[in-house]
């Protein structure tokens, strides 16, 4: 009989609660320091504080990975009560929190780590089917080998509102962040092989581009699981836009179940405000 799974992540997969709470999915919360203080991302610190943050000092909060004792602590945890563990990192691109998780796990036979290659939701879709794989009895090793196929076919793109994030946070570069700003452009971020890469910009307000944006992720695609998806913000100024984006993105496909989710601290430290995006896989 196989033994039963503990789903993890790292806070970056910005599952809402009532779905952590649905799949008793354990959080392990990133660091987000604003100035001096060290907080805990979705736990002691959230979105709206590191904007007021930035707004009020000019200065990008920082962030980092949960240490490897944070992951040993919860790993030794549930295998001492007779636990699998699978645990999902944001890519290892991006942070240290996979090398952090699989130093932790290196003497532990029954803890999966699993490199995402992805951020926010895109992850969350990977914890979600793992979830689901874990409640049907398979064996931890089987999901791991099932997730690690499917992360090659998430498709995680975001439309963000501004680069002075990604800028300030190192992501891009300031001459890219000053000609997008005179040319009033928004630009697309694609996740590819666990890098974020731009994939198209877009002009005219907001709402026209996010539009835009979701016409050419979605429009005519007949490749695309339609089992789940994620509409995902990073906390929108005009809240009316994400209920227009749902009716836009069921126009174009129709999803069994579209889940709204709010990006947490870590990815709003370098996205901004009024990002936008939308996450799926591919079958």
């Amino acid at each position: 009989m196989a033994k039963k799974i503990k789903i993890i992540s790292d806070s970056t997969s910005d599952l809402p609660k009532d779905l952590l709470e649905q799949y008793q999915i354990e959080i392990i919360p990133l660091i987000v320091m604003l100035g001096e203080r060290s907080l805990l991302d979705g736990v002691t610190v959230f979105p709206d504080d590191l904007y007021r943050f930035y707004q009020e000092t000019h200065t990008l909060p920082k962030t980092a990975a949960p240490s490897p004792a944070s992951f040993g602590g919860r790993f030794r945890y549930w295998t001492d009560w007779g636990y699998a563990v699978i645990c999902f990192t944001i890519s290892s691109e991006f942070s240290a929190s996979f090398a952090n998780a699989r130093l932790a796990a290196q003497d532990m036979p029954d803890v999966f780590v699993i490199d995402s290659r992805n951020l926010t939701t895109g992850i969350g879709l990977l914890v979600l089917r793992a979830a689901e794989l874990a409640a049907q009895g398979m064996a931890a090793a089987d999901v791991f080998d099932e997730i690690q196929a499917m992360r090659e076919k998430i498709r995680a793109s975001f439309v963000v509102d501004t680069l002075q994030y990604l800028w300030k946070g190192g992501r891009c570069s300031g001459v890219a962040a000053l000609g997008v700003n005179l040319l009033r452009l928004r630009p697309c971020i694609e996740v590819e092989s666990g890098r974020m890469t731009v994939a198209k910009k877009y002009r005219g307000t907001l709402q026209n581009c996010v539009e835009q944006y979701l016409d050419d992720r979605l429009e005519g695609r007949t490749d695309i699981d339609l089992r789940r998806a994620f509409l995902t913000h990073s906390g929108m100024t005009d809240e009316s836009m994400l209920k227009t984006a749902r009716k836009h993105i069921f126009r174009l496909q129709r999803f069994e179940e579209l889940i709204i989710a709010r990006a947490g601290s870590t990815i709003s430290t370098h996205c901004g405000p009024n990002t936008i995006s939308v996450v799926f896989s591919v079958r």
